[in-house]
């Protein structure tokens, strides 16, 4: 019996077959998604809007609004999710029945931390996306100070090349 390390092409392969003479006789890619969708059971969305804290079903730490200053909320929230892991430590040895109220507080404030976190992240792709660019802009004055090296380099050489010749 012959095995394959690989299963064979899907039928539509055949699609394709006179894709090289002929680019247009391929079928048309299919619109992209818009809306929800389902992927590996769960469901998902096009759009890129962070859901609240409201929304998840969590209690937001912070104060609502668009005028967050979030250094200082981290830093408050770093701060407390510190104290509710020393208070699980008390809890733990005092009285080890009792630590799920902590740890859900722990929960809450890791969820507040990410939720604060993600909200900077199209503050930092903008900032990524000026730092790439300012470096290309810095290689590409690099690349044409070292074109017009090069070019009055040969300019001299040219220029000793025809004198040379001119005093023969």
């Amino acid at each position: 019996m012959a095995t394959a390390t690989y299963p064979p092409p899907p039928p539509y392969y055949r699609l394709y077959k006179d894709y090289l003479e002929d680019p247009k006789s391929a079928p048309e890619p299919p619109p992209p998604i818009e809306g929800t969708y389902i992927c590996f059971g769960g469901p998902y969305t096009t759009s890129d809007v962070l859901p609240s804290l409201e929304e998840q079903g969590v209690r937001q730490l912070y104060p609502k609004g668009a005028n967050v200053d979030f250094k200082k909320e981290l830093r408050s929230l770093n701060g407390e999710l510190q104290l509710h892991i020393l208070e699980l430590a008390d809890i733990l040895i005092e009285r080890p029945s009792q630590y799920a109220r902590r740890v859900e507080e722990i929960s809450t404030v890791f969820k507040n931390l990410h939720h604060l976190l993600n909200s900077l992240r199209p503050h930092q792709a903008r900032a990524t996306l000026i730092h790439i660019l300012e470096l290309q802009i810095e290689r590409r004055k690099e690349a044409v100070e070292d074109i017009k090296k090069r070019r009055e380099e040969a300019r001299r050489l040219l220029n000793e090349s025809l004198a040379t010749l001119d005093e023969q």
